[in-house]
């Protein structure tokens, strides 16, 4: 028997899906506030979580980490009222098992919850699961424990892979943790910097090149693609490819054949794609600026190297294992850190990523020399300046102060926050409008707008508080 936790503030909604589980033969439990859910998720051990997003404590989505960052990591299926389809990808990143929309049917509700538990049943403790080897990943996070379990996916096949996430987040890393942990981890692992690529070689330095192929080629080179016969080729920053070698790399990767520069016949190489980059493709796919068809074809496996500022509780690990490793490196001995070192490195934000921050650490036991402790001024002076702004609250604009015409203009709001307030104010509006004509029949209101009364019912929620009386 599964256990489920039903959030929202809608009673009948959690007697609703709480009949639909003790149907189903499994035991649910039902609370009406975030912070009442999230204490039950710390508590007692659930399979299943049925999420509302808008509740009066704040947005369902917000929590979902924290949900799932609980001993029993439940599965979340976010059901709501107002169906977005920026909330569905948001929850779906976020780590939602699925979406659902208000009124959701028996079997709208029952689908996604027998799979979550199908799921659940195969990774439970104790079925056979590789053991992955780390190589230097550092973290126990609910975001780097996801990340473990696909790079373990990856590792066990020869699909193409591609790593995505911020400079600095260890994209590189991620791929020679799936090689290492391959079939092919004996062979090579050949690492192309697609930024390092002159336009002119690329061609050359991919598929290498035959004699007197072009000036200066005065012997027969193998190229990058060949050198990784049998093992991983690694496309860093695959999103500078060019266009021209896009398309020729497509078929490389279809029928892992290619032709050298000058040369009169095909050759052959095995390898594995591992790609990488810090681009948003599909946006340069919609720019013309990277073809769909590759995109496709090496994204069959994705995975997503989350920033530091995803998972502060990873920091302090990572911190000391770099510690530990500078001071081997630099031969001193291993230092401390007082309490006011640790309270800053781990509330900086670090834009970074990984990259800055063993640099700032660095910088810092550089600065120490023979000290054994470190503290707040041995780290880089931006990061201090950063702390030391962040400790006091926002201050209202020109309080105390005469305003400063600033010449920089202002940057206005995303287009589809505009979008959404004016959707917003429309249909409060309109929903005045309706039931001041009605005169509060809210049968005539719902044949008058063409709403189901689901929806009707939803709006009215969500725009008439509770102490308010239409029309005023």
């Amino acid at each position: 028997m599964a256990a489920v936790l039903i959030i929202d503030d809608d009673k009948l909604i959690c007697e609703w899906i709480a009949n639909v589980v003790t149907r189903l033969g499994h035991h649910s439990v039902s609370t009406h506030l975030l912070r009442e859910g999230l204490k039950k998720v710390q508590s007692e051990p659930f399979d299943i979580v049925f999420l509302d997003v808008q509740m009066p404590d704040g947005s369902g989505l917000e929590i979902i980490p924290k949900l799932k960052a609980a001993r029993s990591s439940p599965e979340i299926i976010v059901i709501t009222g107002l169906g977005d389809p920026d909330e569905a990808e948001l929850a779906i990143k976020t780590g939602a098992w699925d979406y659902l929309e208000k009124p959701a049917s028996f079997e709208a509700i029952k689908l996604p919850m027998l799979r979550a538990l199908e799921y659940r049943a195969e990774r439970r403790p104790g079925k056979s699961s590789t053991v992955l080897k780390r190589n230097g990943i550092i973290g126990d996070s609910q975001k780097i424990t996801s990340c473990l379990e696909l790079l373990a996916q990856a590792a066990s096949s020869d699909a193409n892979v591609l790593i995505t996430g911020e400079t600095g987040t260890g994209k590189e890393l991620f791929a020679k943790v799936v090689h290492h942990n391959s079939s092919r981890a004996k062979r090579n692992f050949v690492v192309v910097d697609c930024t390092a690529l002159p336009e002119t070689l690329v061609e050359s330095v991919l598929f290498g090149h035959a004699r007197g192929a072009f000036t200066g080629a005065e012997t027969s080179e193998e190229g990058l693609i060949k050198q990784s016969d049998g093992g991983t080729l690694f496309l860093d920053e695959i999103g500078e490819l060019p266009l021209v070698i896009q398309k020729k790399f497509l078929r490389v990767i279809q029928e892992h054949r290619f032709r050298p520069v000058g040369g009169r016949r095909e050759i052959e190489s095995d390898f594995r794609l591992v790609a990488a980059t810090n681009r948003e493709l599909e946006s340069m796919v919609r720019q013309g600026r990277f073809r769909e068809d590759l995109l496709f074809r090496i994204r069959t496996l994705a995975i997503e190297s989350p920033p530091l500022r995803e998972i502060p509780e990873d920091i302090k690990k990572l911190t000391l294992f770099f510690m530990n490793d500078l001071c081997e490196r630099f031969g001193i001995v291993p230092k401390g850190a007082s309490p006011e070192f640790w309270e800053i490195v781990t509330k900086y934000p670090w834009p970074g990523n990984v990259r800055e921050l063993i640099q700032a650490l660095e910088k810092a036991l550089l600065s120490a020399k023979d000290e054994p402790m470190l503290f707040p001024k041995h780290l880089p002076t931006y990061i201090r300046i950063q702390a030391a702004r962040s400790s006091f609250p926002q201050k209202p604009a020109n309080q105390g102060k005469p305003a400063i015409r600033s010449s920089i203009p202002k940057v206005p709001p995303k287009l589809k926050e505009i979008r959404k307030a004016a959707v917003s104010e429309a249909e409060q509006q309109y929903l005045k409008d309706l039931i001041s004509f009605v005169g509060g029949d809210n049968n005539k209101a719902c044949r008058i707008s063409g709403l189901s009364r689901s929806r009707f019912y939803t709006l009215l929620k969500k725009y008439r508080p509770a102490d308010a009386r239409w029309p005023e």
